[in-house]
């Protein structure tokens, strides 16, 4: 298996193609845009984003098809997509919170536009010394990456777009695409089926403390084909702790809640599922979810600390840049940002966000030790967002489990230096979006830099494209959110916000003494426990973090790969020379073994199953947007969508075998 240090990309480092041009640019500030406002839609609607850079990849490649542009043009234009979602997430995870406490009555468009702008920059910024450390010095899977790469070269196939495709297997491809883009039409726009499956059920009747109470056990699963393209190529194993993380979480540790305290009303946001499945996600997300946050902190920390001969490895090359006044000499591939100019600018950095917080809260003293922080912070943030990002990928990254964790340690220094009342929270909420959007350009950028490696993208050049992407939305998504406001009323139920109400009760919990440290704290405690133990922490804190729907479907994808595996080495064999990994399978063309076969169709049928997925989740944002309703069920049913997902859960197993076994 080569080494990323030596890895060989799909365009080599010694050609020079087209790639940060002037159309490229255009095209990825307009990705920006249009990405960046349906996803902020989309956030404060159901409380999630769709990751933009595999959609944007093929947005780019569409847009730059009549100009013949390059594989790298592509791969700018990409950026910008990425750029565009990675403001929408933090911003409305964040900046709502401000009308939900009371701090702003309306979205103040010039203070959303500086947080924005000073947020993403200082995202681009950590990314780069970051980028080696992540991205090049480990073995994180990046499936995103991965996917994109392969997308790419299957349909670009050679340097430029032209009608002849050089790459293999694109039919895979587009076949995922297809199957994934019609499903998630059918489930969301026209309600044919229900895209998750829940239950809950009764397992008797136990006194507790001299009081009789019901014990109930859950169970559920998203039936998404881009969660299982996910599980199948982040692998067996991570794809395993993230369902342990799930089951500890939902199938242990709430059930004894439930039976201890019995089954509380419904938050307002979880009312319309029922009082029992109601119930049952407001202890998830009062307490619970708490849980997986303490252990992401912990873990979080940890995974810094195992990586930390990387990045001082990073550091110590940019203080040689910083000495010669330039970049350490690397091959194209190898090229960032001049280091000089990079720290300077984080140092830099501390006096507008001062002069914002100063501006945002009138106080001057806490102002400048907070924006020293968030500066700190942000590194910390990035750091764990990129880490996360490259273990599960960017539609998984739980970015608001990250902010949680910066939001309980910034209240608590809030705290300790006496700020309370409405000032005090909303300078938490300020330095905590600052951070969350530092965090999530960070851990996007990381991905795509991933598969830029893979396709030999210059990565001086992908991150001069994400600052212009961060710069264009920056300057509308104040505008977006307050348009929403006006039309729909944050936290009403047209437009709920789910994650900025989670950011709100956060902060009020800490400063007004009503957090649950309990959890937090057995969060903590079994993050310790798995590191003496040797068992990865991150990946089980996720899966306690997100819903269990999401950790079981990621789980099966893992299962098909396990499969998959185990069959080609039974009748192939498996001799470590002639290992190759998922990097390299993604860019090659030719001379395919029938493993390297079996596993590349089986990547670029899943990229498809992300891909197409995530274009119709979109699609389905602005048709909701627009007021069109072609639901045809009002309840959908169940069993349909079911059917449907395993029998792409077969086709999966079977046409990565199949194709492997026709391999002469």
């Amino acid at each position: 298996m080569t080494s990323r240090e030596d890895f060989e990309s799909f365009i080599p480092a010694e050609r020079d193609i087209p790639e940060l041009s002037l159309r490229a640019v255009l095209i990825g500030t307009f990705l920006a845009l249009v990405l960046g406002a349906a996803n902020a839609y989309l956030g404060l609607y159901a409380g999630m984003t769709v990751s933009a850079i595999i959609p944007g990849a093929v947005m780019a490649l569409a847009f730059l098809k009549p100009f013949k542009g390059t594989i790298l043009e592509v791969n700018i234009a990409t950026m910008g997509a990425s750029a565009g979602e990675c403001i929408a997430a933090g911003a409305i995870f964040t900046i709502p919170a401000l009308v939900i406490l009371g701090v702003w009555k309306d979205i103040d468009y010039i203070q959303t536009t500086l947080i924005s702008l000073l947020g993403g920059i200082l995202g681009v910024l950590w990314m780069v010394p970051l980028r080696r450390a992540l991205v090049t010095k480990t073995e994180l899977p990046f499936p995103e990456g991965v996917a994109v790469a392969a997308v790419l070269t299957s349909t670009v196939g050679g340097e430029r777009i032209t009608r002849k495709r050089e790459g293999t297997g694109i039919v895979w491809l587009l076949l995922g695409v297809l199957i994934a883009g019609l499903y998630k039409l059918g489930e969301t726009v026209f309600n044919l089926f229900s895209g998750a499956i829940e239950y809950i059920g009764s397992i008797g009747k136990y006194r507790i403390g001299g009081v009789s109470r019901e014990g109930f056990i859950y169970g559920g699963i998203a039936t998404s084909p881009a969660l299982l393209g996910v599980g199948w190529i982040i692998g067996f194993r991570i794809s395993s702790y993230v369902m342990v993380g799930g089951l500890l979480g939902w199938m242990m540790i709430m059930p004894l809640l439930v039976l201890t305290q019995g089954l509380p009303i419904p938050a307002n946001e979880y009312a319309s599922m029922g009082s029992l499945l109601g119930g049952f996600y407001t202890i998830w997300a009062e307490q619970v979810r708490y849980i997986g946050v303490g252990a992401m902190l912990v873990g979080g920390l940890w995974a810094i600390w195992t990586i930390r001969n990387n990045l001082i490895d990073s550091v110590k090359e940019a203080i040689m840049g910083l000495k010669e006044g330039k970049t350490v000499n690397r091959k194209r591939t190898e090229m960032d940002l001049n280091y000089r100019l990079v720290f300077v600018s984080i140092v830099l950095m501390v006096f507008p966000v001062f002069l914002l917080y100063i501006w945002l809260s009138n106080t001057i003293g806490i102002s400048f030790i907070m924006a020293v922080i968030t500066i700190l912070f942000a590194f910390l943030a990035s750091a764990l967002a990129g880490y996360l990002t490259g273990l599960v990928g960017s539609s998984n990254c739980p970015i608001s489990g990250v902010t949680v964790a910066v939001l309980l340690i910034v209240s608590l220094i809030m705290l300790g230096l006496g700020a309370s009342g409405t000032a005090g929270m909303a300078i938490v909420i300020f330095i905590s979006a600052v951070i969350c959007m530092g965090g999530s350009i960070s851990g996007d950028l990381l991905q795509a830099m991933a598969s830029g490696r893979m396709i030999g993208a210059t990565p001086k050049r992908l991150q001069i494209a994400m600052t212009i992407g961060v710069i264009a939305i920056s300057m509308v998504i104040g505008l977006v959110i307050g348009v929403l406001h006006e039309a729909f009323t944050i936290g009403s139920s047209s437009l709920p916000a789910p994650q900025a109400y989670l950011m709100a009760g956060v902060v009020k919990g800490v400063l007004g003494g009503a957090m649950p440290w309990p959890y937090v704290m057995a969060g903590a405690v079994l993050g310790l426990i798995m590191i003496l133990l040797d068992i990865p922490i991150l990946p089980i804190a996720i899966g306690i973090y997100l819903p269990f729907t999401i950790s079981v479907p990621i789980f099966v994808g893992g299962c098909i790969r396990y499969i998959t595996d185990r069959f080609l080495k039974k009748r192939y064999g498996s001799a470590e020379e002639e290992e190759i990994s998922d990097w390299e399978l993604a860019i090659k063309k030719t001379e395919l073994k029938p493993q390297e076969k079996a596993i590349r169709t089986g990547l670029l049928l899943t990229a498809g199953l992300v891909t197409g997925e995530a274009l119709m989740g979109v699609v389905s944002a602005l048709i909701i947007i627009s007021g069109i309703n072609l639901k045809i069920f009002q309840t959908p049913p169940v069993l349909p969508g079911l059917i449907i997902w395993i029998y792409i859960a077969v086709l999966l197993s079977y046409i990565p075998i199949r194709e492997g076994m026709a391999t002469k």
